[in-house]
């Protein structure tokens, strides 16, 4: 019987001990092992925080030592290069256009439509596409003497009859911000409109020609077309027709860097219907 109450003290002894470190509402580890600190036994601190912070101090020294300057220094070295290589970002760079290639003739003057297709498949290009865009406008106004002048009709219809015509024979377009209504060319067909001969080719011509009444020229000088029931389509097909003029206002081969094209229409005249055009074009630069 005498080992009974032995027993049981000793029962009572580990549970005080062991309670305080089993779940429920009571104090954490380093509290439990701070008040452990001044208990008479200090088993369960000894046992439960001393080996546990001895392995973690021996890690972060392990960890430490194997970070030097050298290995630092290798590591921001490896990743600035995978910054320069990065394929992923690299591969959404924008692709430049193709410059336009310009053809010198081999004979002199303006490049044959046959030596600039050579040219393109020579450098593995197509040929140019077309541009989109607005046309400008013009006044639409008129004379002194009644003659109307060039509408942004006029001019839109020659703008993008100019570039249908340069794209089907490989050349590149003009933008069409850079096709401009032209006063001075303008005035040269009002005063050939403004003749009152019956002949209407009176007056018509280049710098220099003269009018039958002898009034003075004025206005520029730009490449003529005209005729009845044109538009500024047809004088635009007129002026690739003819060689001449195809060189001073298309100039196949040439850079179209910087270019811009004027022009002029007229409708009608003193002695003639409003469906009498007369017409001026020039290439220059904007």
């Amino acid at each position: 019987m005498g080992r009974v109450p032995f027993l049981t003290a000793l029962v009572t002894v580990v549970i005080v001990g062991v309670v305080p470190f089993v779940g429920g509402g009571g104090p954490g580890l380093t509290e439990s092992a701070t008040a452990n600190s001044a208990a008479r036994s200090p088993l369960f601190a000894s046992t439960a925080t001393g080996p546990v912070e001895q392995a973690v101090d021996v890690v972060a020294v392990a960890s430490v030592e194997r970070i030097t300057e050298e290995s630092l220094a290798a590591q921001l070295k490896a990743e600035a290069k995978s910054l320069t290589s990065d394929s992923e970002h690299l591969a959404q760079k924008a692709v430049p256009k193709p410059k336009p290639i310009v053809v010198e003739s081999v004979t002199g003057g303006s490049a044959s439509v046959t030596q600039i297709r050579a040219a393109y498949a020579a450098a593995g290009q197509s040929c140019p596409g077309n541009v989109g865009g607005g046309v400008p406008g013009a006044p639409s106004r008129s004379s002194s003497q009644g003659v109307a002048g060039t509408t942004s009709g006029d001019l839109s219809s020659f703008a993008y009859a100019y570039n249908s015509i340069r794209v089907a024979n490989c050349l590149q377009p003009i933008p069409l911000s850079n096709f401009r209504y032209d006063s001075c060319m303008e005035e040269r067909l009002f005063w050939m409109a403004e003749s009152p001969s019956s002949n209407p080719l009176d007056g018509w011509g280049h710098n220099g020609t003269t009018r039958s009444d002898g009034v003075a020229a004025r206005g520029c000088d730009g490449n003529l077309a005209g005729g009845s029931g044109n538009s500024g389509a047809t004088v635009a097909s007129k002026w690739w027709a003819s060689s001449a003029h195809r060189a001073s206002l298309y100039r196949p081969g040439a850079s179209t860097g910087g270019a811009c094209i004027a022009f002029a229409m007229t409708h009608g005249g003193i002695d003639e219907p409003y469906s009498f055009t007369r017409a001026a074009a020039r290439w220059t630069y904007c």
